[in-house]
């Protein structure tokens, strides 16, 4: 009950902070402006952004069995025997910078892990587990009395939000550590990347 609890409180958050920046949200995302504030304009898409959302999508039967995360760059890149396949823009946690340690920090984790699960009934439309945290996050945590927390996932978005925030989402970090797609790139990415799949997250 508290996990559900707390699922709805952030998705009320999560509505009330798109709706109120990104009200009629254009299906494409080179169209976002500034429409109601010359002197604040809205945040919009890099051009790198855009183009790495426009990317087509994956072809079928590709497989995925490396994934190199630059936390810097906001940027996910997939590779298959060490070619890179796609890169994907993605949102962090709300408290981006350095390594998670505590559940809580809203930090996403950096290091080497792999994708340990996956869930196509999530509350955010699907979602790829991450093996954080290992034996050294958890003796950290408990050097400082607390818990490493858990269930750090690669995931799209919010279900029934999908086709009103899209590619909209990268405008700001808003997970609890995760890291976030659109939709379709879950999608893909669920299907693609094999099991055991290592994930690297770099600073």
């Amino acid at each position: 009950m508290k996990k559900f609890a707390m699922l709805s409180i952030f998705a009320i958050l999560i509505v009330s902070t798109f709706a109120f920046k990104f009200q009629q949200a254009p299906n494409n995302p080179a169209s976002i402006s500034a429409t109601n504030d010359i002197k604040k304009p809205l945040p919009t898409l890099s051009p790198r952004q855009i183009k790495l959302v426009n990317q087509p999508p994956l072809l079928p039967n590709t497989q995925i069995d490396k994934l190199v995360v630059y936390k810097s760059k906001r940027e996910m890149h997939a590779f298959y025997d060490d070619k890179l396949i796609k890169i994907y823009p993605i949102a962090l946690g709300q408290n981006p910078i350095g390594h998670k340690e505590f559940e809580g920090d809203m930090k996403t984790p950096e290091g080497i892990y792999t994708i340990n699960d996956r869930n196509a009934n999530s509350s955010f439309h699907k979602n790829l587990g991450i093996s954080y945290p290992n034996e050294a996050d958890i003796a950290h945590a408990k050097t400082h009395g607390k818990s490493a927390g858990g269930a750090i996932k690669i995931h799209g978005i919010k279900n029934g939000l999908g086709d009103l925030i899209g590619a909209n989402h990268l405008l700001k970090d808003w997970t609890h550590g995760c890291i976030a797609v659109t939709n379709p790139e879950i999608d893909e990415l669920f299907v693609a990347v094999v099991d055991n799949a290592v994930i690297e997250i770099l600073p």
